[in-house]
């Protein structure tokens, strides 16, 4: 944010991808609004249906794993096209799907082209990006946050008129993203150095990456709990559930951009993380209460209010991933995502079988357990952390 005037004055080649990423991130809230919808068009349970979650994240945690590995061999502006190209064929094949295991079974192969393009479109924007590292992260996460808050609009539009629209619209937004990245993003050299496939999972022995990565888990878990069940008590159209969620992904959004750089400068990046899990754990025991009670009102309103915490942490735990130890980047990215993305691989499944069988508060109580452990677990490993103090001290003297 220093230099080159701003983080607005970024190359073409740098939007091309931040576009990309929008509509990479708009695939992870699109199907939000219509999950009820799909229920009923396929017949399935919501549980059933929650698999699209997981099958999606848990291909895209295993596939983070491989995405450093392929980028070194085959540069990152191919890396990120094979990422698109995987996406707009599954995105496609998931509209024609027949049946719930189909659309499950092409979501997982969306998840892959969803590993190789994210994984590299950051370290592509940090690379390009005028103003630094933290300018770049910024930028990576405004587009997660736009990305999330569009989804949800644009899955009810097109899935009020039918569930398939929404798969159709994302391939062809994902296959303009490819269009825009193969004429604007120039191929840079590739690295001379080949990264191991062990790697990702060697740079996760650095004890402030494994705390970072850990601790993000048990918050994801607590963020897709969120995402994949409350569209199944809200008891609203797709239009009123994308309503919702677009509250909260601009919660998300202003979050990320506006409220987490002042607040790491004021009080330090781990003390955010702090409160935004606190906070995150407080809004869904709000849920919790409300939705046994029948107050639709305040299920509506902590759920676009967990927006806040939640753009908080995407933005910190990213940050500090990036900072936290001396792998390069991609790899120190690659190891965290892999964990981290585990959680949003169990949560939507275990938390939608808690609601259909014990009851509709029991998932909240549990992300909120789960937000409670990772504030422990930052906690108890806080003296890995040392290094991102040091970079907030550089950050907050700037």
């Amino acid at each position: 944010m220093q230099s080159g005037g701003g983080i607005l004055r970024q190359p073409m080649s740098v939007w091309a991808t931040a576009f990309a990423a929008v509509v990479a991130f708009m695939g992870i809230g699109l199907v939000d609004p219509i999950l009820p919808s799909i229920a009923q068009g396929l017949h399935a349970t919501p549980s059933q249906v929650s698999l699209l979650f997981t099958s999606y994240f848990l291909v895209t945690a295993v596939a983070m794993l491989i995405t450093g590995w392929v980028s070194s061999r085959i540069g990152g502006k191919r890396t990120l096209l094979a990422g698109l190209a995987l996406v707009v064929v599954f995105a496609a094949l998931a509209g024609t799907s027949g049946s719930v295991a189909e659309l499950v079974g092409f979501r997982a192969g969306w998840g892959l082209g969803n590993a190789l393009f994210v994984a590299t479109a950051l370290a592509v924007i940090v690379g390009a990006a005028s103003g630094g590292a933290e300018s770049a992260i910024i930028l990576y996460e405004a587009a997660l946050g736009l990305g999330i808050s569009a989804g949800p609009l644009v899955g009810a539009l097109l899935g009020d008129w039918n569930w398939r629209a929404p798969f159709f619209g994302t391939a062809t937004l994902m296959a303009a993203g490819f269009v825009l990245i193969a004429t604007l993003l120039r191929s840079g050299p590739k690295p001379a150095v080949k990264t191991r496939l062990s790697a990702p999972i060697r740079a996760l022995a650095h004890g402030g990456l494994s705390t970072t990565a850990f601790t993000a888990l048990f918050y994801n878990f607590a963020f897709f709990t969120i995402l994949a069940f409350t569209p199944f008590i809200l008891h609203m159209s797709p239009y009123g559930i994308g309503a919702v969620f677009f509250g909260w992904g601009v919660c998300v959004a202003l979050a990320s951009v506006f409220g987490a750089p002042p607040l790491q400068r004021r009080i330090g990046s781990v003390n955010v993380l702090y409160l935004a899990l606190g906070l995150l754990a407080v809004f869904q025991l709000g849920i919790a209460v409300s939705g046994p009670a029948g107050a639709h009102a305040g299920i509506i309103v902590f759920t676009v209010l967990s927006g806040i915490p939640i753009g908080l942490n995407n933005t910190v735990f990213t940050e500090s991933a990036m900072e936290v130890s001396d792998a390069p980047r991609p790899v120190a990215s690659a190891g965290y995502n892999f964990v981290r993305w585990m959680g949003g691989a169990l949560a939507p499944f275990v938390a939608t079988k808690l609601g259909e069988e014990i009851g509709i508060a029991v998932p909240y109580v549990v992300g909120a357990a789960c937000c409670a452990i990772g504030m422990a677990f930052l906690y108890a490993r806080r003296h890995h952390l040392s290094a991102l103090a040091r970079v907030d001290a550089v950050q907050a003297a700037a």
